[in-house]
């Protein structure tokens, strides 16, 4: 399903899909999704989540004959890889995945503590009713399409092109959850991201970016290979059924018409490089322009019908699907227009509608799309629900119960100390401009680190929640979060304002704010251990820190300056030898074939490659300032690059693994850990010679930051 690109939010880590969005993701340029819990028993609540992968020792390689200079992640991972299996209902599984489930299934048991308090507050309430109604799977089945017939009736009675373009406005939805890195309104013609100005660090304004898709990517309609035909056919197939099963006559002929459609939109999309390209996203527009640049469509009564009547300024990502779709609301045919709307308003919906329809829609794009066997189960599906509606108000509860202020405390002095390391970095680099170095120091002095939980938590007092109606309640939540988010242009910027909940398992550094969130829900083990050594976590959480600060100065943070702005604060020479370096770092990883007939984009995974090998150089550096003067243990440094290792743990089925090197601008976790190959200090922890396949002589390393 298409996702609206948004690349100025760079998380860490690509964590398990949210069943409420099953199946599909474009990760690389939003937050990351809410991953799902996969165990059948919630474990015990009082009891920590243990450390699946790294001890305190750091005697956790594998016995495994591969050399670690061969293959580092096989070396490390190897004995894990063999004994693993993906759950039935996963697509992929590793530590973080694990940890997603524990942090889940603990919250499900909060919501049960809530059923059953007498004192819990109105907004407990909601949360117990939000996901008390999706549980009740035979409520849904009685009820059937009933829920959604009035709304199907009012787009067949949809009467000319005006008309038309007032129901596209209406659907217009900023993010539900504006974490979600794949929140997918596919009955969406556009998408709407508010957000401070590229250009002006003071106001919000409103992005309008490509949508309309209901596949991942531009790519599963263009491309000529005999595998995105299979997954077109199969994609057809499911648009009929939908309608079938939703008694909607004629349905293949009308699957045929809105496949079509898609077809169209797609050719005026963006590609994702193009579309990771920030300098070609700023697109100013006065609401003026539209009509001449878009034509097609009644600009005024679409944004009068969206909410956003008011507004005189936008930032068009993707000029080109703007007007493509625009010249398409012009040139299709009315019936086109309605069959589109309608099949996206049942596939959006099916979470909670009748169980037929939500097995067609996990038939593709979990099965088919991720090559996932089995949907999970309800109340994972029915946790997805609420987290999507109301992520603040369950993030409450979470840190409430499982964030000790210790830990909060601890993770704030490593924070320190690697902000620290790369202000050490940036004075030694012999390579950047005295006038450089001063901007990049005042990045990182100004930096805002938010760590566990957001200073002010989101208010859900103007959501009704209605026991028993299950579509309502989605629809409502969707449209009280683009309400809020609109609400926005009329209040100063908040610095301080997170893109993530607490109980995610993910971090994220967003440019524009010069601002970075650690979650809690990451801030344990594996990652981050109270009882492993140093050495182990700085590999671990650390790394994951030193990766989200170094985002601050990747290809695409380093074009914003410390307060956020699009500005080139870079002499030429520091930019060329920057962009050097950069280009063999994508060139290092497009040499990787994952699939005999399917490499890896160093391009389109080159701002989060970036960030691994930064972060991970500063995490290393930060460690050894930590000892402030004592020696390290003899294996510290093996430690510390194992910790690195295991922390990037996952298995992925290969139809899951294709679609996450089309379209994700993360390289798959293997990959990823692959960048040890461009550290000294690896070499000389694990002894890694020339003629190992990992072995680059000193010359060939790449050397950023």
């Amino acid at each position: 399903m298409q996702a609206h690109s948004r690349p100025l939010h760079r998380a860490a880590r690509k964590t398990a899909l949210s069943l409420a969005v099953l199946g599909a993701t474009l990760g690389a340029t939003f937050c990351a999704t809410f991953a799902q819990a996969q165990a059948h028993a919630a474990p015990d609540d009082t009891a920590p989540v243990a450390a699946t992968a790294i001890n305190a020792n750091g005697a956790t390689a594998a016995a495994t004959a591969t050399l670690p200079g061969d293959d580092f992640f096989d070396y490390v991972n190897g004995d894990w890889l063999k004994s693993v299996e993906i759950p039935a209902d996963r697509s992929s599984w590793g530590v973080a995945a694990k940890l997603v489930e524990d942090t889940n299934a603990r919250i499900v048991k909060l919501i049960e503590g809530l059923a059953a308090d007498p004192a819990a507050s109105a907004e407990a309430k909601k949360i117990v009713a939000y996901y008390n109604t999706f549980m009740d799977e035979a409520g849904i089945e009685a009820r059937g399409l009933a829920p959604l017939q009035a709304q199907l009736k009012d787009i067949a009675a949809i009467k000319d092109k005006a008309a038309l373009t007032r129901a596209l406005g209406a659907t217009l939805r900023a993010d539900v959850d504006p974490l979600n890195a794949t929140n997918f309104f596919t009955e969406n013609l556009f998408g709407l991201w508010v957000a401070q100005g590229l250009t002006d660090a003071t106001h919000y304004t409103p992005y309008l970016l490509q949508g309309g898709l209901g596949m991942p990517d531009r790519a599963y309609y263009l491309d000529d290979t005999p595998s995105m035909a299979a997954l077109r056919g199969k994609y057809l197939a499911h648009i009929a059924a939908t309608f079938r099963l939703a008694g909607v006559d004629d349905a293949d002929a009308r699957a045929a018409r809105v496949f079509d459609l898609e077809r169209q939109i797609a050719q005026s999309h963006a590609n994702r490089e193009d579309s990771a390209d920030v300098l070609k996203a700023n697109n100013q527009w006065q609401v003026a322009d539209f009509a001449r640049k878009a034509p097609g469509m009644d600009w005024k009564a679409y944004f009068q019908s969206a909410g956003l009547a008011g507004q005189r300024k936008f930032i068009v990502w993707h000029p080109s699907a703007i007007t493509g779709a625009a010249k398409l609301v012009q040139t299709m045919p009315l019936e086109t227009w309605k069959d589109f709307l309608a099949f996206h308003r049942i596939n959006h919906a099916y979470s909670a509608l009748p169980k037929a329809l939500a097995d067609q829609h996990f038939d593709f794009y979990g099965r088919t799309l991720n090559g996932t066997p089995q949907q999970a189960v309800r109340w994972k599906r029915s946790l997805a629900a609420v987290n999507a509606a109301m992520p603040d108000a369950l993030g409450k509860i979470y840190v409430a119960k499982y964030f000790p202020p210790e830990s909060k405390q601890r993770l704030q002095q490593m924070v320190v100390k690697i902000v620290d390391a790369f202000h050490a970095r940036i004075d030694q680099l012999d390579w950047m401009a005295p006038a450089t170095k001063q901007e990049a120091h005042a990045k990182l002095k100004t930096l805002y680190v938010g760590v566990g939980y957001p200073e002010k938590w989101a208010s859900y007092d103007g959501l009704q929640v209605t026991p028993g109606d299950a579509l309502g309640n989605l629809q409502r939540a969707e449209q009280a979060e683009t309400r809020r988010q609109i609400a926005k242009l009329k209040q100063p910027v908040d610095r301080a304002e997170w893109c993530m909940p607490a109980q995610l398992v993910n971090a994220v550094n967003m440019p524009m704010q010069n601002a970075i969130n650690f979650p809690a829900a990451i801030l344990q083990p594996p990652y981050f251990d109270p009882n492993a050594s140093d050495a182990m976590n700085y590999g671990g959480i650390g790394a994951t820190i030193g990766h989200e600060i170094s985002h601050s100065f990747d290809d695409q943070g380093a074009q914003f300056d410390s307060k956020g702005l699009l500005r080139d604060w870079w002499t030429a020479a520091d930019g060329a030898h920057f962009k050097q370096a950069s280009s063999a770092l994508a060139a290092q990883y497009s040499a990787y074939k994952p699939f005999p007939d399917l490499a890896i984009n160093g391009q389109q995974t080159l701002s989060e490659n970036l960030a691994d090998l930064a972060g991970l150089a500063a995490a290393h550096d930060a460690y050894r300032a930590s000892l402030a003067g004592k020696a390290p243990v003899a294996d510290a440094d093996q430690q510390f690059f194992t910790g690195y290792a295991m922390s990037w743990r996952e298995k992925a089925r290969d139809a899951a693994l294709r679609r996450a090197i089309l379209t994700d601008g993360h390289a798959p976790d293997k990959w990823r850990t692959a960048t040890v190959r461009n550290m000294d200090a690896w070499y000389k922890a694990f002894n890694v010679q020339p003629g190992q396949t990992l072995y680059l002589a000193p010359e060939q390393r790449v050397r950023v930051w």
